[in-house]
């Protein structure tokens, strides 16, 4: 009786033990690669509680998150060949566990190390399409962009998809930053002076122009107006002419004038006016 005891409770262990091994579980940012004699056989992408024949079957996992893979800081060559420093990283993940696994035999590291390759080429050859004053100027997202069109797809052979790089530091080195800065200051003033002279002699050109614009429309208008002018006259000696042409108009501009000149004569307090005989005015009051 104790021997059957301890072979049932022999079988209960290896019992529990072989449904332990049976059971794997899945977390929620992982991949559950089950593998029969090393050889991949399928891929658990779901969360939750897996079943696998023990023994024969092991599991391995791979990260499912989003990655941050920083890229050691390296020299690299400007059109113009000047060494600059850049200093990057990039945000990637596993997005074919499966093809990760058959090339790069599961490895973060392995993949890390194609990335690493990858950009570090082409950064190089982004900045080397470059001269040093486009690099700096490109820090803010030109250069990122030109780096990820460079690598395109070329990661999908290895299961690995890159969504983001990034430039922490794309600098000169410190034995020839101050000369390079004071170079850039020295074209950048040079420039700025071209444009001020270009400015001026543009300025110049529209104030000459609008000048002799406003001379030739005052020009104009004092011809008009002596033209109105003269027209004017003409029309006062036409208008005098008709005044004059017939007796009993010209007698009664005459009479009209001379009441005109007796008006004004009569201003102020004295009202006294002494005319001779032959005044055109006495003529009026005397009935001539």
């Amino acid at each position: 009786m104790k021997g059957k005891k301890i072979g049932i409770l022999i079988g209960v262990s290896a019992v529990v033990v072989a449904v332990g091994a049976s059971v794997t579980v899945t977390q929620q940012n992982e991949y559950k690669l089950i593998r029969q004699f090393g050889k991949v056989d399928r891929v658990i992408s779901s969360s939750g509680i897996s079943f696998k024949i023990p023994f024969i079957e092991s599991t391995q996992s791979l990260p499912k998150e989003t990655l941050l893979y920083d890229l050691a800081a390296s020299d690299v060559i400007t059109k113009d060949k000047k060494t600059m420093i850049s200093d990057s990283y990039v945000l990637w993940k596993i997005s074919d566990p499966l093809k990760f696994a058959q090339t790069l035999n599961s490895s973060v590291e392995s993949g890390e190390s194609r990335i690493n390759t990858a950009v570090y080429n082409a950064t190089k050859n982004a900045i080397s399409s470059m001269s040093q004053d486009q690099v700096i100027t490109s820090r803010d997202g030109e250069l990122s962009d030109m780096v990820m069109e460079a690598i395109g797809t070329n990661m999908d052979q290895y299961g690995i998809e890159l969504l983001k790089f990034e430039t922490k530091q794309l600098d000169l080195p410190d034995d020839n930053k101050e000369a390079v800065y004071e170079r850039m200051i020295s074209e950048r003033d040079n420039i700025a002076a071209t444009y001020k002279a270009e400015g001026n002699s543009e300025a110049k050109v529209i104030r000459n122009k609008t000048d002799k614009e406003v001379a030739i429309q005052i020009s104009d208008a004092k011809k008009q107006a002596e033209i109105l002018e003269a027209e004017g006259e003409q029309e006062y000696m036409k208008i005098l002419a008709q005044a004059y042409g017939e007796e009993d108009r010209s007698e009664f501009y005459s009479f009209v004038r001379s009441l005109d000149a007796l008006k004004t004569s009569m201003k102020g307090e004295d009202k006294t006016v002494i005319l001779s005989a032959d005044s055109p005015i006495a003529q009026i009051f005397e009935g001539k």
